[in-house]
């Protein structure tokens, strides 16, 4: 009982809170300071969640006992009887609830909910690994689909042969970051490549790194500062891209808070024959970049407490190796090995995300030592 116990002080010490956030998301204050807003109604879901399951517990709590006192003092058959599946029923249910409860209380990671940059590279392996980086690419842009979210090409690098040298693309959407963030690491290749003449197996591999997009209030970038060029982009597209100065390119001096040195940034922007689109795409990426940079220091922080297999953050560790002549997935991580290569590639990936998943909240289980 004393589980129970422990589940239910922590629960309760939460309902204080879950009301005064309750009423603070209805102040006219807190919703026109739009960064507090933003953070108290993320906390107000959370909590709302918590206290849903609190009072799931403390019904099922409450139904075992009753159960109970209705079997040692009930006579009647019928009742017993309906006693007695209610009892099952609630004793089966209430560890499982004891579980979601727990992995509730364990604090998300605050990037989780944030929308990511995804950028996937040809590692060794020359055209084969570029063909691989471009199958990689695919299996996202479905795995995207069947999520609901959106995914945008902000640069690409074509292969000799077909598929990308690099790739980097946005994905906005709900909770992706959260969802992609166990695809960062090498990815490795073993199969026949279409440039083999032999029908030799050759082994190679695709980097992936998914970066938490920074939100427009997270890095300050003073725009004044900014020196933008326009030019024109190159490459097919007949009368117009030769003639429109699309392309942009932006020049930003950035401090660096954790060592004082001052770098320029250039990044240049060509998706588009859309000179506004592109703009905003090139300031998405200083956003992201400055973000990722001032960032290292607190991944390397959270690395460093938190060294789960799952996500080492780092990003030479292979994770994943991809067995075509086998038909055959294995997830270096946990261990996890499926049969089902073709439908992997075509996005179904969730299942093995879902493990991932498991395996870290398990770990971050044991640190919080609920």
């Amino acid at each position: 009982m004393a589980d129970n116990n422990n589940i239910l002080e922590k629960l309760d010490g939460l309902v204080a809170r879950f009301e005064e956030v309750s009423t603070l998301i209805t102040d006219p204050a807190v919703i026109a300071d739009q960064k507090r807003y933003v953070k108290l109604t993320k906390e107000y879901k959370e909590l709302d969640d918590l206290m849903k399951a609190r009072k799931e517990y403390i019904q099922t709590l409450a139904n075992i006992e009753e159960a109970k006192e209705i079997l040692s003092n009930e006579a009647d058959a019928e009742m017993r009887e309906m006693a007695k599946e209610e009892l099952d029923n609630s004793q089966t249910r209430l560890p499982e609830l004891e579980e979601e409860i727990k992995l509730l209380l364990v604090p998300a990671d605050p990037q989780d909910s944030k929308n990511a940059i995804l950028e996937i590279r040809g590692g060794t392996g020359g055209d084969e690994a570029a063909i691989f980086a471009g199958d990689l690419f695919r299996m996202y842009v479905k795995f995207c689909e069947s999520k609901g979210w959106k995914l945008e090409v902000s640069s690409a690098n074509e292969g000799a042969a077909g598929g990308y040298k690099e790739i980097i693309c946005s994905i906005t959407g709900d909770n992706v970051y959260g969802t992609m963030k166990y695809e960062s690491g090498v990815h490795r290749v073993q199969r026949v490549p279409a440039t083999e003449t032999q029908g030799r197996v050759h082994t190679s591999a695709a980097s992936v790194a998914v970066l938490p997009e920074a939100e427009e209030f997270d890095v300050v970038i003073n725009e004044g500062e900014i020196k933008w060029d326009t030019f024109r982009s190159g490459g097919a597209g007949g009368q117009n891209v030769n003639k429109v100065e699309s392309g942009v390119r932006l020049r930003y001096i950035w401090k660096n808070p954790n060592t004082g040195v001052s770098e320029e940034i250039l990044i240049e922007c060509t998706e588009t024959r859309d000179q506004p689109k592109n703009k905003e795409r090139a300031l998405a990426r200083l956003r992201t970049f400055i973000y990722d940079k001032e960032h290292q220091k607190y991944i390397d922080d959270i690395a460093s407490k938190r060294k789960t297999m799952v996500s080492t953050g780092d990003r030479s560790a292979k994770i994943r190796t991809y067995n075509y002549p086998q038909g055959r997935i294995t997830d270096h991580r946990i261990n996890y090995t499926i049969y089902n290569l073709a439908a992997f590639m075509d996005g179904d990936i969730q299942e093995c995300i879902d493990k991932l998943t498991v395996a870290e909240n398990t770990e971050r289980l044991k640190e919080s030592e609920l």
